[in-house]
């Protein structure tokens, strides 16, 4: 156990707002103890449920209070009741879930609402017509494949030991309920433009309108307003962000951003005034930037919260050399990293709470990083809050698909992709947009990384142009390590080595050259391990000063001595120990840093 998960109750588990970038007033927390069963697969509803359990941790996780393995022909069955408050009367009821791994179905009073596949992102469903006066009793069933299938599943294996750890299913984070009108915001899409002086938003409602609903935007620094707009709805627009303050890791600043649905009406009351024709004529055709001069009547009929940052990641020349490099904000910047894996002993893929997620980035700021790489697994959206107003850079890397079959989880050094079945891409590739998705809004992630080391890595140029398409504001890892076949279309050359003093890369002329992994210097610390008679890690210390040596070693000798033959970013193994994994800068458990985190500092500080 950790010290925040054996303060977690019932009653304070995660209790924050789980959508930070689309934050709306009302809402109603579904965490907590519900009711819970494991079945076979093909057997029906249970009539009596086995227990209860603690949402929003895994099924397998300790602090769900069951803590057991679901096996591919199981299925897992939740079951709670809710109430929905009188002052929601009127709206249309959304049912949100942050993520569920892996295949829901959902029912309200008996009937199927809806159903979802995909472990990493949200998903919800308007329920309002299947609700009833009183208590509504609500059914989720969930089935996992696990490491037998295909789908996107990162580092979970049924069977986990060494760089592999404990397979998690059902729900795994939060679940909540907010009152929409019927006409509502469904989605904000924004990218900085820190060269044209804007930002440009996308704001779409649930569905189509009838011509005379807009969208007020209203950004503010620190409660002063500096930029307004009247867009119409589904319509894209350009806020001009006057002398914009940039965002960095030394000084990460946020704007506020208010959208607000609004109706448009004309100014000439006379339904036959020929005035008020023209006038709407001309709204229903022409640039949403008109409605500017538009009066607009009533109260808002939806609004929602966010946040925005000016900040630019490029790849561009750097000041000694030839060979290009990563730049933030147009200017040279090296990213010094860990490989951040998210694991805790106690929830395994769900931090045992807002403040223990927190904890690690703060740590690694405290050590000299100004960067991590979100290692084939989804954080919970506030955890990229956290690295937006905290200041720290993210490559977000997508979670690898594939089983544990040689043929299909390719590893090592083949030249060969995996093949899938037609339906095992759509699958893996509907659930990358989904997550890109969910995640495009925050500015601390500047960089997707595709492939890792050829993990069912398949078609990489397809899947990076893919990603590009979606994303053209950030860059494109397409594979790190090993099997670099995208050369055309990656942004970076990725090294992989956890060699004392690797060679210098070859020039590349387009891309920026980085070093995804290295270091892995292991220091196991007896009563903070996942297992005390079974750990592993690339070379092992015996001492704290032996494991300082060996770190600055590393660091001196890869790091710097690459830095000066132009490489852009490194990435240390690892953040913390996981299970079996020793690697950690921090013990599986956070209670001990291998060394205090100003020594981490101390070393880093030639970097910058």
């Amino acid at each position: 156990m950790t010290k925040w998960g054996k303060e977690v109750t019932p009653e304070n588990v995660w209790r924050s707002y789980p959508r930070p970038q689309m934050e709306r007033a009302r809402w109603q927390n579904l965490n907590g103890l519900w009711d819970y069963a494991i079945t076979p697969k093909a057997d029906a509803q249970p009539a009596k449920m086995e227990g209860q359990i603690l949402v929003p941790f895994p099924v397998e996780a300790k602090l769900s209070r069951v803590a057991r393995k679901l096996m591919p022909d199981e299925r897992l069955w939740y079951r709670r009741s809710f109430t929905i408050p009188a002052d929601w009367r009127g709206q249309h009821i959304r049912l949100n879930f942050g993520a569920v791994d892996y295949q829901a179905t959902i029912l309200v009073n008996g009937a199927v609402v809806g159903s979802h596949r995909g472990g990493y992102d949200t998903f919800g469903f308007d329920i309002t017509d299947y609700l009833k006066p009183g208590r509504n009793r609500l059914i989720v069933e969930v089935t996992d494949p696990n490491s037998k299938g295909n789908q996107p599943r990162g580092k979970q294996m049924l069977d986990p030991s060494g760089i592999w750890y404990t397979a998690v299913s059902g729900i795994w984070q939060t679940v909540w309920l907010e009152p929409v009108p019927a006409q509502h915001i469904a989605d904000i899409r924004m990218t900085p433009d820190i060269d044209r002086g804007v930002l440009d938003v996308d704001v779409a409602t649930n569905g189509g309108t009838d011509g005379t609903l807009a969208v007020r935007l209203t950004a503010s620094d620190k409660g002063k307003v500096i930029a307004r707009a009247v867009v119409r709805a589904n319509r894209h627009t350009a806020l001009a962000i006057p002398h914009a303050h940039l965002w960095s890791p030394e000084d990460p600043h946020l704007y506020s951003l208010k959208a607000e649905l609004v109706r448009v009406t004309s100014p000439f009351a006379d339904a036959k005034d020929p005035q008020r024709a023209a006038y709407e004529v001309r709204f229903s055709k022409t640039e949403a930037d008109d409605y500017a001069d538009a009066p607009i009547i009533g109260q808002p009929i939806d609004t929602v919260n966010s946040y925005f940052a000016m900040r630019k990641i490029s790849i561009g020349p750097g000041k000694l050399h030839a060979q290009p490099v990563m730049l933030l904000n147009n200017k040279p910047y090296f990213e010094n990293g860990t490989l951040d894996q998210g694991w805790w002993p106690d929830g395994l893929y769900t931090p045992p709470s807002e403040e223990a997620m927190k904890s690690d980035i703060v740590f690694l700021k405290q050590a000299g990083f100004n960067m991590l790489r979100k290692h084939i697994k989804i954080e919970p959206a506030r955890y990229y809050y956290d690295a937006d107003r905290l200041g720290m850079l993210i490559w977000q890397d997508i979670p690898s698909a594939g089983s544990a079959s040689e043929d299909q989880f390719v590893t090592g050094t083949s030249k060969s992709q995996a093949v899938f079945s037609s339906d095992d891409m759509d699958e893996i590739q509907n659930e990358t947009a989904h997550m890109i998705g969910d995640l495009g809004n925050f500015p601390s992630i500047v960089l997707w990384v595709i492939n890792n080391e050829g993990w069912g890595q398949y078609n990489s140029a397809m899947l990076a142009q893919y990603v590009k398409g979606m994303d053209p504001s950030r860059l494109i890892d397409a594979d790190t390590g090993w099997l670099d076949v995208a050369p055309g279309v990656s942004d970076v050359y990725d090294i992989h080595t956890y060699e004392e003093v690797p060679k210098t890369p070859d020039f590349h002329g387009r891309r920026a050259i980085v070093l995804g992994e290295y270091g892995g210097v292991g220091f196991p610390i007896p009563g903070h391990l996942w297992r005390e008679k079974s750990t592993w890690s690339y070379q092992v210390a015996k001492t704290p000063q032996d494991y300082l040596t060996r770190y600055r070693r590393k660091m001196a000798e890869v790091v710097r001595q690459a830095k000066d033959d132009g490489l852009s970013a490194s990435v240390y193994t690892q953040t913390t120990d996981v299970e079996g994994e020793v690697n950690g800068l921090l013990t599986y458990d956070r209670a001990v840093a291998k060394i205090p985190a100003e020594e981490f500092a101390k070393v880093a500080a030639p970097l910058h």
